[in-house]
């Protein structure tokens, strides 16, 4: 099979190595472990700094074209002028493919998902990796490639893997998921003590979205309220000075931590031994820091976006989550928190609760849904 996959995502060479964002590079080992040839159609010059790893394969062909962006004037210009250029490569790519893989979303596989339109009798999919929740706050050029994609009859042959179940969805979509762990790693959640201390991690980029700032108050009100929590920070970015400099003026210099960027046994450690770990993010595609952290019975405390009330569980009627819990009001955050912690059986099960979903979603379960993917039958219909 001959897999074309087509991308925002920058594929450079370092030290004579095809490399990418390490994510997407081990899941794209994945997907090029069942085909015989390989094309990446996508950005090949970045300016800023990678969190690289290099493909397993290196036996791929890459045409590399210009970043499509329009932000400002002059890359507006220069992004018109290569319309041309980029829907001739595109075309003649998927005109050779056997199957058309598209990354979404992004400038790139916007202009993809119309040509892609043309091609009704080749096999497609979409790792559609933003917020499918059709209620959702997106820009125009997302909710367009949405509506392309998700419309049977522009769009055949095609699956769009999203992340979570969501209702009143075209056949063409399928709900998806992303692994971090093996089979091999399952094991009982550990039993955790709930009456002190009690450990919780943030596990993301220091940015404005993931709002480590907000948490670190929650956190402070909290130990005001008589807790014994600390908090750990896993992650950098941006905000990083600014929340090392509030720890300071806070005088939580004993409770709270910052460990910037640490390795996967670290992390693993860390999920092992916290209570909770925390996601107050504003916008999420699959939020892999909840899944972790659920695989090892760490509790997830998050806010509802994307598919995160799917992953805890989450019952309108009841308002409650089986796996976790939910904050729409980060002022009710660590009230609520405290409310919990006077009911450790609740807790405990809720521990259990992750862990036995989370397991469900293992490397091995992950290629295994990939392969079908692969192997799906064409639209009868044509």
């Amino acid at each position: 099979m001959k897999l074309l996959v087509i991308t925002d995502a920058h594929l450079v060479i370092q030290n004579g190595q095809k490399v990418a964002y390490a994510p997407y590079v081990k899941e794209m080992d994945l997907w090029m472990n069942h085909v015989s040839h390989i094309t990446f159609l996508c950005p090949d010059k970045i300016s800023t700094p990678l969190l690289a790893q290099a493909f397993k394969r290196q036996d791929f062909k890459q045409i590399g074209l210009r970043r499509l962006e329009f932000h400002r004037f002059s890359s507006v210009v220069l992004s018109l002028l290569s319309l041309p250029f980029q829907t001739f490569q595109l075309c003649n790519a998927m005109r050779k493919a056997d199957h058309i893989h598209l990354r979404c979303p992004g400038n790139l596989a916007l202009l993809a998902s119309m040509i892609q339109i043309f091609f009704p009798r080749k096999q497609k999919t979409v790792k559609y990796a933003g917020n499918w929740d059709p209620q959702s706050t997106q820009p125009f050029a997302y909710k367009w490639q949405k509506a392309i994609l998700s419309n049977p009859r522009l769009s055949k042959n095609i699956q769009i893997l999203v992340y979570g179940a969501w209702p009143d969805q075209s056949k063409n979509v399928l709900p998806f998921f992303t692994a971090s762990y093996h089979r091999t790693q399952i094991q009982s959640p550990y039993e955790r003590l709930w009456d002190g201390p009690i450990y919780a991690v943030f596990v993301g980029t220091l940015s404005p979205n993931k709002r480590p700032l907000e948490l670190l108050e929650i956190a402070a009100e909290l130990i005001k309220k008589g807790i014994d929590f600390h908090l750990h920070f896993y992650g950098n970015g941006k905000l990083y000075t600014a929340l090392e400099q509030r720890v300071t003026a806070l005088g939580l210099e004993n409770r709270v931590r910052l460990h910037g960027n640490v390795g996967q046994d670290e992390l693993i450690k860390a999920y092992q031994k916290a209570h909770f770990s925390f996601l107050l993010s504003k916008s999420e595609g699959w939020p892999k820091a909840v899944a972790e952290a659920m695989f090892w019975g760490c509790i997830p405390v998050a806010t509802p976006v994307s598919c995160v009330p799917w992953m805890l569980d989450f019952d309108k009627e009841s308002k409650k989550a089986s796996r976790g819990m939910l904050i729409s009001n980060l002022d009710q955050a660590a009230p609520i928190i405290k409310s919990m912690l006077d009911q450790p059986e609740v807790l405990e099960k809720m521990s259990q609760n992750a862990a036995e979903w989370s397991q469900q979603y293992t490397m091995e379960d992950f290629e295994e849904a990939i392969v079908k993917v692969l192997q799906q039958p064409k639209d009868s219909a044509l």
